[in-house]
Protein backbone atom coordinates (compact mmCIF):
# COMPACT_ATOMS: atom_id res chain seq x y z
CA UNK A 1 0.00 0.00 0.00
CA UNK A 2 2.81 2.42 0.87
CA UNK A 3 4.69 1.64 -2.35
CA UNK A 4 1.57 2.21 -4.48
CA UNK A 5 0.83 5.48 -2.66
CA UNK A 6 4.38 6.72 -3.20
CA UNK A 7 4.24 5.68 -6.86
CA UNK A 8 1.20 7.92 -7.27
CA UNK A 9 2.68 10.72 -5.15
CA UNK A 10 5.94 10.93 -7.08
CA UNK A 11 3.93 11.46 -10.28
CA UNK A 12 2.57 14.72 -8.85
CA UNK A 13 4.02 18.18 -9.40
CA UNK A 14 7.40 18.46 -7.72
CA UNK A 15 7.65 21.05 -4.93
CA UNK A 16 10.35 23.69 -5.13
CA UNK A 17 13.72 22.01 -4.46
CA UNK A 18 15.41 25.23 -3.32
CA UNK A 19 16.30 25.53 0.37
CA UNK A 20 15.80 28.89 2.05
CA UNK A 21 17.81 29.40 5.23
CA UNK A 22 19.17 32.42 7.05
CA UNK A 23 22.34 32.04 5.01
CA UNK A 24 20.59 31.65 1.62
CA UNK A 25 17.57 33.94 2.02
CA UNK A 26 19.10 36.68 -0.14
CA UNK A 27 20.36 34.29 -2.83
CA UNK A 28 18.29 34.03 -6.04
CA UNK A 29 16.41 30.73 -6.25
CA UNK A 30 18.52 29.32 -9.06
CA UNK A 31 21.63 29.77 -6.90
CA UNK A 32 20.22 28.35 -3.64
CA UNK A 33 21.10 24.90 -2.29
CA UNK A 34 18.78 22.10 -3.45
CA UNK A 35 17.31 19.31 -1.36
CA UNK A 36 15.88 15.89 -2.25
CA UNK A 37 12.11 15.51 -2.46
CA UNK A 38 11.37 13.73 0.82
CA UNK A 39 8.24 12.46 2.56
CA UNK A 40 8.18 11.86 6.31
CA UNK A 41 6.67 8.60 7.53
CA UNK A 42 5.12 8.93 10.99
CA UNK A 43 4.75 6.01 13.36
CA UNK A 44 1.00 6.29 13.68
CA UNK A 45 -2.14 4.79 12.21
CA UNK A 46 -1.37 1.76 10.04
CA UNK A 47 2.36 2.30 10.70
CA UNK A 48 1.99 1.97 14.48
CA UNK A 49 2.91 -1.73 14.62
CA UNK A 50 6.05 -2.53 16.58
CA UNK A 51 7.84 -4.32 13.73
CA UNK A 52 6.34 -2.67 10.65
CA UNK A 53 8.71 0.28 10.27
CA UNK A 54 11.82 -1.88 10.85
CA UNK A 55 10.60 -4.22 8.08
CA UNK A 56 9.98 -1.33 5.69
CA UNK A 57 13.42 0.05 6.52
CA UNK A 58 15.08 -3.29 5.73
CA UNK A 59 13.24 -3.42 2.40
CA UNK A 60 14.68 0.00 1.57
CA UNK A 61 11.32 1.73 1.31
CA UNK A 62 12.03 4.10 4.23
CA UNK A 63 15.18 5.22 6.03
CA UNK A 64 16.49 7.45 8.79
CA UNK A 65 19.56 9.63 9.16
CA UNK A 66 19.74 8.52 12.81
CA UNK A 67 21.77 5.30 12.64
CA UNK A 68 22.45 4.85 16.37
CA UNK A 69 21.29 1.86 18.43
CA UNK A 70 19.97 4.25 21.07
CA UNK A 71 20.11 4.13 24.86
CA UNK A 72 16.33 4.10 25.31
CA UNK A 73 14.94 0.86 26.75
CA UNK A 74 11.86 0.91 24.51
CA UNK A 75 13.95 0.78 21.29
CA UNK A 76 11.99 3.65 19.72
CA UNK A 77 14.93 5.98 19.21
CA UNK A 78 15.18 7.05 15.58
CA UNK A 79 11.97 5.36 14.44
CA UNK A 80 10.03 8.62 14.81
CA UNK A 81 12.23 10.25 12.15
CA UNK A 82 11.70 7.95 9.17
CA UNK A 83 11.36 9.26 5.64
CA UNK A 84 11.60 8.26 2.01
CA UNK A 85 12.81 10.26 -0.97
CA UNK A 86 12.01 10.28 -4.66
CA UNK A 87 15.64 9.47 -5.40
CA UNK A 88 15.54 6.31 -3.29
CA UNK A 89 12.04 5.26 -4.36
CA UNK A 90 12.88 5.08 -8.06
CA UNK A 91 15.96 2.96 -7.36
CA UNK A 92 13.91 0.24 -5.66
CA UNK A 93 13.06 -2.85 -7.68
CA UNK A 94 9.27 -2.92 -8.30
CA UNK A 95 9.45 -6.71 -7.99
CA UNK A 96 9.61 -6.25 -4.23
CA UNK A 97 6.09 -4.85 -4.25
CA UNK A 98 4.35 -5.89 -7.50
CA UNK A 99 3.39 -9.54 -7.92
CA UNK A 100 0.40 -11.72 -8.73
CA UNK A 101 -1.96 -11.87 -5.76
CA UNK A 102 -3.49 -15.12 -4.57
CA UNK A 103 -6.71 -15.87 -6.48
CA UNK A 104 -10.01 -15.34 -4.71
CA UNK A 105 -11.27 -18.83 -3.93
CA UNK A 106 -14.65 -17.69 -2.60
CA UNK A 107 -17.11 -19.51 -4.90
CA UNK A 108 -19.82 -16.94 -4.13
CA UNK A 109 -17.85 -14.03 -5.60
CA UNK A 110 -17.43 -12.99 -9.20
CA UNK A 111 -13.88 -12.99 -10.63
CA UNK A 112 -12.37 -9.56 -10.12
CA UNK A 113 -14.71 -8.71 -7.24
CA UNK A 114 -13.49 -7.66 -3.79
CA UNK A 115 -13.09 -10.56 -1.39
CA UNK A 116 -16.38 -11.71 0.00
CA UNK A 117 -18.54 -9.50 -2.23
CA UNK A 118 -22.08 -10.77 -2.83
CA UNK A 119 -23.03 -12.71 -5.93
CA UNK A 120 -25.13 -9.84 -7.28
CA UNK A 121 -22.17 -7.44 -7.43
CA UNK A 122 -21.07 -6.93 -10.14
CA UNK A 123 -23.89 -8.00 -12.42
CA UNK A 124 -23.24 -11.14 -14.47
CA UNK A 125 -25.25 -9.71 -17.34
CA UNK A 126 -23.15 -6.55 -17.68
CA UNK A 127 -19.64 -7.81 -16.99
CA UNK A 128 -17.54 -10.04 -19.19
CA UNK A 129 -14.30 -11.50 -17.88
CA UNK A 130 -11.77 -12.90 -20.29
CA UNK A 131 -8.73 -14.97 -19.50
CA UNK A 132 -5.79 -12.60 -19.75
CA UNK A 133 -7.84 -9.48 -20.47
CA UNK A 134 -6.80 -5.98 -19.44
CA UNK A 135 -8.68 -4.21 -16.65
CA UNK A 136 -9.87 -0.61 -16.67
CA UNK A 137 -6.61 0.70 -15.25
CA UNK A 138 -4.41 -0.76 -17.96
CA UNK A 139 -2.99 -3.53 -15.82
CA UNK A 140 -3.17 -7.02 -17.25
CA UNK A 141 -4.35 -10.10 -15.45
CA UNK A 142 -1.72 -12.75 -15.92
CA UNK A 143 -2.58 -15.78 -18.02
CA UNK A 144 -1.08 -19.11 -17.11
CA UNK A 145 2.57 -19.73 -17.93
CA UNK A 146 3.28 -20.15 -21.64
CA UNK A 147 5.96 -22.43 -23.02
CA UNK A 148 9.13 -21.54 -24.86
CA UNK A 149 11.68 -24.22 -25.74
CA UNK A 150 9.93 -26.56 -23.32
CA UNK A 151 10.36 -24.21 -20.35
CA UNK A 152 7.68 -22.22 -18.47
CA UNK A 153 7.91 -18.47 -18.83
CA UNK A 154 6.26 -15.50 -17.17
CA UNK A 155 3.73 -13.48 -19.18
CA UNK A 156 4.81 -10.16 -17.63
CA UNK A 157 7.65 -8.90 -15.39
CA UNK A 158 5.58 -9.04 -12.22
CA UNK A 159 3.69 -12.32 -12.61
CA UNK A 160 4.34 -14.79 -9.80
CA UNK A 161 3.01 -18.32 -9.73
CA UNK A 162 3.87 -18.56 -6.03
CA UNK A 163 2.05 -15.27 -5.31
CA UNK A 164 5.21 -13.98 -3.64
CA UNK A 165 7.51 -11.10 -4.64
CA UNK A 166 9.66 -11.89 -7.67
CA UNK A 167 12.72 -10.05 -6.35
CA UNK A 168 15.70 -12.05 -5.11
CA UNK A 169 18.94 -10.73 -3.60
CA UNK A 170 22.02 -11.08 -5.80
CA UNK A 171 23.87 -14.40 -5.53
CA UNK A 172 27.37 -14.72 -4.06
CA UNK A 173 30.11 -13.32 -6.28
CA UNK A 174 31.95 -15.76 -8.53
CA UNK A 175 34.47 -14.66 -11.15
CA UNK A 176 35.47 -16.04 -14.54
CA UNK A 177 37.76 -14.85 -17.35
CA UNK A 178 36.55 -13.94 -20.84
CA UNK A 179 39.15 -12.95 -23.43
CA UNK A 180 41.57 -12.18 -20.62
CA UNK A 181 39.07 -10.03 -18.70
CA UNK A 182 38.15 -11.08 -15.17
CA UNK A 183 34.49 -10.36 -14.43
CA UNK A 184 31.59 -11.71 -12.35
CA UNK A 185 29.48 -14.60 -13.62
CA UNK A 186 26.49 -12.89 -15.20
CA UNK A 187 22.86 -13.78 -14.45
CA UNK A 188 20.87 -15.43 -17.22
CA UNK A 189 18.97 -12.82 -19.25
CA UNK A 190 15.23 -13.05 -19.93
CA UNK A 191 14.05 -15.46 -22.64
CA UNK A 192 13.29 -14.70 -26.27
CA UNK A 193 10.12 -12.62 -26.52
CA UNK A 194 9.86 -12.04 -22.77
CA UNK A 195 8.91 -8.56 -21.56
CA UNK A 196 11.31 -7.53 -18.80
CA UNK A 197 10.32 -3.88 -18.31
CA UNK A 198 6.99 -2.11 -18.63
CA UNK A 199 5.71 1.20 -17.29
CA UNK A 200 2.85 3.55 -18.10
CA UNK A 201 4.19 6.91 -19.31
CA UNK A 202 1.61 9.43 -18.17
CA UNK A 203 2.95 12.30 -20.31
CA UNK A 204 2.47 10.16 -23.44
CA UNK A 205 -0.65 8.31 -22.32
CA UNK A 206 1.08 5.14 -23.52
CA UNK A 207 2.68 1.99 -22.15
CA UNK A 208 6.42 1.69 -22.74
CA UNK A 209 7.81 -1.84 -22.73
CA UNK A 210 11.06 -3.63 -23.49
CA UNK A 211 11.23 -7.29 -24.46
CA UNK A 212 13.96 -9.62 -25.62
CA UNK A 213 14.10 -9.97 -29.41
CA UNK A 214 12.99 -13.30 -30.87
CA UNK A 215 14.03 -15.39 -33.88
CA UNK A 216 10.51 -16.76 -34.20
CA UNK A 217 8.95 -16.77 -37.66
CA UNK A 218 5.75 -15.45 -36.08
CA UNK A 219 5.17 -11.99 -34.54
CA UNK A 220 5.50 -11.73 -30.77
CA UNK A 221 2.00 -10.89 -29.54
CA UNK A 222 1.70 -7.90 -27.23
CA UNK A 223 -0.43 -8.29 -24.11
CA UNK A 224 -1.03 -4.89 -22.57
CA UNK A 225 -2.73 -1.56 -23.21
CA UNK A 226 -4.59 -1.48 -26.54
CA UNK A 227 -3.75 -5.14 -27.04
CA UNK A 228 -5.35 -6.87 -30.00
CA UNK A 229 -5.16 -10.21 -28.23
CA UNK A 230 -6.67 -11.36 -24.97
CA UNK A 231 -3.67 -13.54 -24.20
CA UNK A 232 -0.08 -12.63 -24.92
CA UNK A 233 1.68 -15.62 -26.46
CA UNK A 234 5.41 -15.77 -27.00
CA UNK A 235 5.86 -17.98 -30.07
CA UNK A 236 8.46 -20.72 -30.07
CA UNK A 237 11.29 -20.33 -32.55
CA UNK A 238 11.17 -22.98 -35.25
CA UNK A 239 14.20 -25.10 -36.03
CA UNK A 240 14.24 -23.83 -39.63
CA UNK A 241 13.54 -20.15 -40.17
CA UNK A 242 11.72 -18.98 -43.29
CA UNK A 243 11.97 -15.22 -42.90
CA UNK A 244 11.06 -13.03 -45.85
CA UNK A 245 10.85 -9.23 -45.91
CA UNK A 246 7.46 -7.86 -44.88
CA UNK A 247 5.42 -6.19 -47.66
CA UNK A 248 5.61 -2.41 -47.78
CA UNK A 249 3.16 -0.79 -45.36
CA UNK A 250 2.78 -3.83 -43.09
CA UNK A 251 1.74 -2.96 -39.53
CA UNK A 252 4.86 -3.38 -37.39
CA UNK A 253 2.78 -5.36 -34.86
CA UNK A 254 2.30 -8.01 -37.55
CA UNK A 255 6.01 -8.31 -38.33
CA UNK A 256 8.51 -10.75 -36.89
CA UNK A 257 11.51 -9.33 -35.09
CA UNK A 258 13.79 -10.34 -37.96
CA UNK A 259 11.51 -8.46 -40.38
CA UNK A 260 11.55 -5.42 -38.09
CA UNK A 261 15.34 -5.40 -37.85
CA UNK A 262 15.59 -5.92 -41.63
CA UNK A 263 13.35 -2.90 -42.21
CA UNK A 264 15.23 -0.68 -39.77
CA UNK A 265 18.76 -1.67 -40.76
CA UNK A 266 17.99 -0.90 -44.41
CA UNK A 267 16.96 2.64 -43.57
CA UNK A 268 19.84 4.82 -44.91
CA UNK A 269 19.83 6.83 -41.67
CA UNK A 270 20.43 3.64 -39.64
CA UNK A 271 22.74 1.82 -42.04
CA UNK A 272 25.06 4.84 -41.98
CA UNK A 273 25.78 4.09 -38.32
CA UNK A 274 25.31 0.33 -38.08
CA UNK A 275 26.41 -1.00 -41.47
CA UNK A 276 24.05 -3.96 -41.18
CA UNK A 277 21.95 -3.40 -44.29
CA UNK A 278 21.36 -6.03 -46.96
CA UNK A 279 19.04 -9.00 -47.54
CA UNK A 280 17.05 -10.40 -44.64
CA UNK A 281 19.53 -13.25 -44.17
CA UNK A 282 22.04 -10.64 -42.97
CA UNK A 283 19.74 -9.43 -40.18
CA UNK A 284 18.74 -12.98 -39.22
CA UNK A 285 22.41 -13.90 -38.78
CA UNK A 286 22.97 -10.62 -36.92
CA UNK A 287 20.13 -11.32 -34.45
CA UNK A 288 21.11 -14.96 -34.01
CA UNK A 289 24.65 -13.95 -33.14
CA UNK A 290 23.48 -11.39 -30.59
CA UNK A 291 21.20 -13.94 -28.94
CA UNK A 292 24.30 -16.12 -28.49
CA UNK A 293 26.30 -13.35 -26.80
CA UNK A 294 27.31 -14.06 -23.20
CA UNK A 295 27.57 -10.43 -22.13
CA UNK A 296 24.60 -8.80 -23.89
CA UNK A 297 21.12 -9.43 -25.23
CA UNK A 298 19.01 -7.83 -28.01
CA UNK A 299 15.91 -5.82 -27.12
CA UNK A 300 12.81 -4.58 -28.94
CA UNK A 301 11.20 -1.42 -27.53
CA UNK A 302 7.45 -0.88 -27.90
CA UNK A 303 4.95 1.93 -27.36
CA UNK A 304 1.54 0.37 -26.64
CA UNK A 305 2.84 -2.78 -28.29
CA UNK A 306 4.03 -1.00 -31.45
CA UNK A 307 7.74 -1.77 -31.99
CA UNK A 308 9.80 1.39 -32.40
CA UNK A 309 13.44 0.42 -31.95
CA UNK A 310 16.19 -2.13 -31.52
CA UNK A 311 18.61 -2.03 -28.59
CA UNK A 312 21.38 -4.10 -27.06
CA UNK A 313 21.94 -4.18 -23.30
CA UNK A 314 25.45 -5.24 -22.38
CA UNK A 315 27.88 -5.59 -19.49
CA UNK A 316 30.66 -3.08 -20.06
CA UNK A 317 33.61 -4.84 -18.46
CA UNK A 318 33.90 -7.74 -20.92
CA UNK A 319 32.63 -5.71 -23.90
CA UNK A 320 35.05 -4.23 -26.42
CA UNK A 321 34.42 -0.85 -24.77
CA UNK A 322 35.60 -2.16 -21.41
CA UNK A 323 38.82 -3.44 -22.94
CA UNK A 324 39.50 -0.01 -24.47
CA UNK A 325 39.07 1.88 -21.21
CA UNK A 326 41.83 2.39 -18.69
CA UNK A 327 42.31 -0.23 -15.98
CA UNK A 328 39.65 0.18 -13.30
CA UNK A 329 37.40 2.49 -15.34
CA UNK A 330 34.91 -0.25 -16.19
CA UNK A 331 33.40 -1.49 -12.92
CA UNK A 332 32.11 -5.03 -12.42
CA UNK A 333 28.43 -4.12 -12.80
CA UNK A 334 28.46 -1.19 -15.23
CA UNK A 335 25.99 -1.65 -18.07
CA UNK A 336 25.69 -0.10 -21.51
CA UNK A 337 23.12 0.13 -24.29
CA UNK A 338 23.32 0.37 -28.08
CA UNK A 339 20.47 2.23 -29.76
CA UNK A 340 18.44 2.15 -32.99
CA UNK A 341 15.14 4.04 -33.23
CA UNK A 342 13.75 2.59 -36.44
CA UNK A 343 10.28 4.12 -36.68
CA UNK A 344 10.25 7.76 -37.73
CA UNK A 345 7.04 8.57 -35.84
CA UNK A 346 8.67 7.59 -32.54
CA UNK A 347 11.73 9.80 -32.91
CA UNK A 348 12.09 13.12 -31.11
CA UNK A 349 13.50 14.51 -27.88
CA UNK A 350 10.33 14.01 -25.83
CA UNK A 351 10.08 10.28 -26.49
CA UNK A 352 13.85 9.83 -26.24
CA UNK A 353 13.90 11.21 -22.70
CA UNK A 354 11.24 8.62 -21.73
CA UNK A 355 12.86 5.51 -23.17
CA UNK A 356 16.49 6.39 -22.36
CA UNK A 357 15.60 7.13 -18.72
CA UNK A 358 13.65 3.85 -18.67
CA UNK A 359 16.84 1.99 -19.60
CA UNK A 360 18.65 3.79 -16.76
CA UNK A 361 15.78 2.88 -14.43
CA UNK A 362 15.91 -0.77 -15.47
CA UNK A 363 19.69 -1.04 -15.15
CA UNK A 364 19.75 0.48 -11.65
CA UNK A 365 16.85 -1.62 -10.33
CA UNK A 366 17.81 -4.92 -12.00
CA UNK A 367 20.97 -5.06 -9.89
CA UNK A 368 21.68 -2.64 -7.03
CA UNK A 369 25.41 -3.09 -7.63
CA UNK A 370 25.18 -1.34 -11.00
CA UNK A 371 26.60 2.16 -10.60
CA UNK A 372 26.04 3.56 -14.08
CA UNK A 373 24.61 3.09 -17.56
CA UNK A 374 26.90 4.07 -20.45
CA UNK A 375 26.59 4.85 -24.15
CA UNK A 376 29.30 5.36 -26.76
CA UNK A 377 27.76 7.42 -29.59
CA UNK A 378 29.96 8.23 -32.55
CA UNK A 379 31.45 11.71 -32.18
CA UNK A 380 29.73 13.01 -35.33
CA UNK A 381 26.27 12.12 -33.97
CA UNK A 382 26.03 15.57 -32.43
CA UNK A 383 22.25 15.74 -32.10
CA UNK A 384 22.04 12.46 -30.17
CA UNK A 385 24.95 13.50 -27.95
CA UNK A 386 23.21 16.77 -27.06
CA UNK A 387 20.02 14.88 -26.25
CA UNK A 388 21.92 12.51 -23.98
CA UNK A 389 23.50 15.46 -22.16
CA UNK A 390 20.04 17.01 -21.75
CA UNK A 391 18.94 13.76 -20.09
CA UNK A 392 21.69 13.45 -17.50
CA UNK A 393 24.51 11.71 -19.37
CA UNK A 394 27.96 13.25 -19.07
CA UNK A 395 30.84 13.13 -21.54
CA UNK A 396 33.78 11.36 -19.92
CA UNK A 397 36.33 10.92 -22.70
CA UNK A 398 36.73 9.95 -26.34
CA UNK A 399 37.33 6.27 -27.08
CA UNK A 400 38.82 5.03 -30.35
CA UNK A 401 37.29 1.76 -31.63
CA UNK A 402 38.58 -0.07 -34.72
CA UNK A 403 35.56 1.23 -36.66
CA UNK A 404 34.74 4.58 -35.02
CA UNK A 405 35.66 7.26 -32.50
CA UNK A 406 33.04 7.69 -29.80
CA UNK A 407 32.21 9.75 -26.77
CA UNK A 408 32.17 7.61 -23.63
CA UNK A 409 29.08 8.92 -21.81
CA UNK A 410 27.83 7.87 -18.38
CA UNK A 411 24.72 8.29 -16.27
CA UNK A 412 25.73 7.66 -12.65
CA UNK A 413 23.45 6.20 -10.01
CA UNK A 414 24.24 9.05 -7.61
CA UNK A 415 22.63 11.56 -10.00
CA UNK A 416 19.48 9.51 -10.74
CA UNK A 417 16.30 10.72 -9.07
CA UNK A 418 13.73 8.97 -11.23
CA UNK A 419 12.78 8.18 -14.82
CA UNK A 420 11.07 10.72 -17.06
CA UNK A 421 7.34 10.45 -16.50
Amino acid sequence: MLWATLYWYFHQTEPSPFVTTEASKNTPDNGKPKADWRIKIKREGVFRGRNLLPKLERMGLICSENSVVGASSDNTEGWEEMFTSRRAFWQLSPRLFLFTLSPNTNPLSMPGSPYGSPVGSPSHSKTKFEYGSADLHGFTTSPGPQTLLGKPILPDPYASGSHLPGYYPPPPLQYINTNGVRHPIRPKPPQQGETFYTRYISSQGEQLSFRVASLSDRPVVYNGLESSSSVGVIPSPSSTHTHTPAPEGTDTRQMTDVQLIHKWMNDPRVSKSWGCDGPIDVQEKFLSGNLESKHSFPVIGCWNGRPFGYFELYWVKEDLLGRLLNAGEAKDWDRGVHVVVGEQEFRGAHRLSRWISAFVHYALTADYRTECLVLEPRIDNERFIRQLEDNGFAKEKQVVFPHKTSWYMRYKRETFDGPAL
